[in-house]
């Protein structure tokens, strides 16, 4: 609870926490809105291939031109302004910068980033949750063998998940369930890029007038964000993802200790310490009454008659038993909040959230029946939706996960609603993370211990 302060203290040392970000969207210029307004807090470069979408983005969130005209990430350092690149693996290699923020949203250059961080002795903070989602448990372990920090990105919902989770079992509470909102209804899984706009009730004027990109809009839409976000919290809680996929139960907020909570105590979990999704709509389509679209939960469980009446005294919202209750966080405000990431990880060397097991996993499910020789076309798109299922499943289906789901062709024809295979896609690029990932499966995956104890 001291961040400020340890942060503080090092600006006043002539310490501040230098940090380059990469990818300068909507996430990275929400961090940069907030950078510039915190002391001790610098951002030393902002690498992008694109260097007009930085520029631009630097003077749309108040920055002046002046702060930017740094000539060299040496020159940043040594003015305090900040140097744009379009060269990544520079910001990650450079000893002036104490902490990576992986903001670009792809999972082949994101794993790639990581590593060049990892291996330039950087803390990295992966906003990157596509790439997390793929390769997180090793990236994780392979920067925590260095001593660095491998966090998730606190603003985001994953790392708030983690967060309550960490207080309910600090707490000594018995944890049930963990999870978010989404707006949701079961058709939505088949959206595609064409017909996202109508999920949202937005004509083709109105999309025209903005900066909309239609395949991460439909990432959100078709249920695949959700599993992607949802399998990074098993990883980096231990909770489990549900055998056949998120199950979206429409809940509102004074319904998720009775909703998310065992099927054998009067709830709808086919089990105790499942993630899973609140949905803000029911299956007709009418609002969930206090539905929490935008916010974050666990449920969890008294473990004695003291605390159940401790549960009553002070009003938490519980379910009729008073034996099990839920706390929850209304709003997440991504990049504006993922300072607290950096400063945790430079001056606390603490992650807020991290992928610590291989445990839960999204992968690419077909949207409609595919046929062989076409291209899967990733996240959002129109060939496949994330699905989250445990790791001791898609390892033993060698399913294909979603990060790699990107301009692969198919070898077979694939079912709606199958699971694709790794083996149903032809690898011809990026196969550098394809080993990164293969490598995973074979020493942190279900089936590493007993490949370990037969060498």
């Amino acid at each position: 609870m001291n961040l400020y302060h340890m942060l503080s203290e090092s600006n006043a040392k002539g310490r501040p926490v230098r940090v380059g970000l990469i990818g300068a969207g909507k996430f990275g210029s929400m961090v940069l809105a907030q950078a510039r307004k915190i002391a001790g807090y610098h951002i030393v470069g902002v690498a992008d291939l694109d260097g007009a979408k930085v520029r631009a983005s630097l003077k749309r969130t108040g920055w002046e031109e002046n702060e930017y005209s740094a000539t060299s990430l040496s020159d940043a350092v040594d003015t305090g302004k900040t140097f744009i690149t379009d060269d990544a693996g520079a910001l990650c290699a450079f000893e002036g910068i104490d902490c990576i923020i992986e903001a670009t949203g792809h999972p082949i250059a994101g794993t790639r980033h990581a590593l060049k961080a990892i291996e330039g002795n950087k803390h990295i903070v992966m906003v990157n949750v596509e790439a997390d989602v793929m390769c997180g448990p090793i990236l994780g372990r392979m920067a925590r063998e260095k001593g660095l920090v491998y966090s998730m990105a606190y603003g985001d919902q994953p790392a708030f998940i983690c967060e309550l989770v960490d207080w309910a079992r600090t707490c000594g509470f018995e944890l049930t369930s963990a999870g978010k909102g989404m707006n949701f209804q079961p058709h939505y899984r088949y959206s595609t890029p064409d017909t996202v706009w109508g999920f949202f009730g937005w004509s083709e004027e109105f999309v025209a007038k903005g900066d909309f990109n239609p395949k991460m809009y439909n990432s959100f839409t078709d249920g695949t964000k959700a599993a992607i976000e949802m399998a990074a919290v098993a990883n980096g809680t231990g909770l489990d993802c549900p055998d056949d996929g998120l199950a979206f139960y429409p809940s509102g907020l004074h319904d998720l200790a009775s909703v998310f909570k065992p099927q054998s105590e009067g709830g709808r979990l086919p089990k105790n310490g499942l993630v899973d999704i609140a949905a803000s709509r029911e299956p007709d389509g009418r609002t969930v009454m206090n539905n929490i679209q935008y916010g974050m939960f666990v449920t969890f469980r008294a473990p004695d008659e003291y605390t159940r009446g401790c549960f009553e005294q002070y009003g938490l919202l519980t379910d009729k038993s008073g034996w099990y209750g839920s706390m929850w966080r209304p709003f997440h405000l991504i990049g504006l909040e993922t300072s607290v990431s950096v400063v945790s990880a430079v001056l606390r060397g603490e992650p807020t959230g991290t992928s610590r097991e291989f445990r839960g996993d999204a992968v690419a499910t077909a949207k409609s029946d595919l046929k062989a020789g076409s291209f899967l076309d990733g996240e959002g798109g129109f060939a496949t939706w994330a699905k989250a299922i445990p790791a001791t499943i898609s390892t033993a289906v060698d399913a294909l996960p979603m990060g790699l789901a990107h301009h692969v062709k198919l070898k077979n024809d694939i079912k709606r609603d199958q699971i694709v295979r790794m083996s149903d896609v032809e690898f011809t690029e990026d196969l550098d993370v394809v080993e990164l990932r293969r490598e995973q499966v074979r020493t942190m995956g279900p089936n590493a211990a007993s490949a370990a104890d037969a060498a």
